[in-house]
């Protein structure tokens, strides 16, 4: 009976080991880490963000730079107000501009930055002026609808008349 606990015992200390290797690989694949390195803090207001939320991905040049860590709706404009968590190493110019873009048709979303030409330098607790929102699939695919329907009704909408069987001799 010893050697049978003694058996299970390895063989779960084992399963363990393995599971913290795959553990330990997945994170590191993903490109996240463990501990977080230095990072500043930057807000951006935008007029729609349809699905992004704390978490999602912060890139510049494609790039995960960073994340988004919470998301509100500012009371006097309407605006959702995004913080962001960006690298402090990148020193973003003033300028730079947030983009709220797709990974693909069902792909989920991110916040792309796209740097500026200023010699400022945005600090940390500072905005983002400069702002894209989210691009509704929904709304593109009800306007191009509403201009294909526009555009048959324009060259009059009708349809070519039915051939007619040929009449029969009498």
């Amino acid at each position: 009976m010893q050697k049978r606990s003694l058996a299970e015992l390895l063989t779960g200390a084992v399963v363990l080991v393995v599971a913290a290797t795959f553990l330990v690989y997945a994170v590191t694949g993903s490109g996240r880490s463990l501990a977080g390195g230095p990072a500043i803090s930057l807000t951006a207001r935008f007029d729609r963000i349809d699905g992004l939320g704390p978490g999602a991905d912060v890139r510049l040049a494609g790039v995960k730079v960073g994340q988004v860590t919470s998301q509100r709706i500012d009371p006097e404009t309407f605006l959702a107000v995004l913080t962001l968590r960006v690298d402090a190493s990148l020193r973003l110019p003033s300028d730079t501009s947030a983009e709220i873009q797709s990974e693909g048709l069902l792909g989920g979303k991110y916040v792309a930055l796209v740097p500026g030409g200023s010699d400022r330098i945005l600090r940390d607790g500072q905005e983002i002026t400069i702002t894209q929102s989210a691009v509704s699939l929904e709304s593109l695919l009800g306007r191009f609808i509403f201009s294909v329907t526009e555009m048959n009704q324009g060259r009059g909408g009708e349809q070519a008349p039915a051939a007619q069987p040929p009449a029969s001799p009498r």
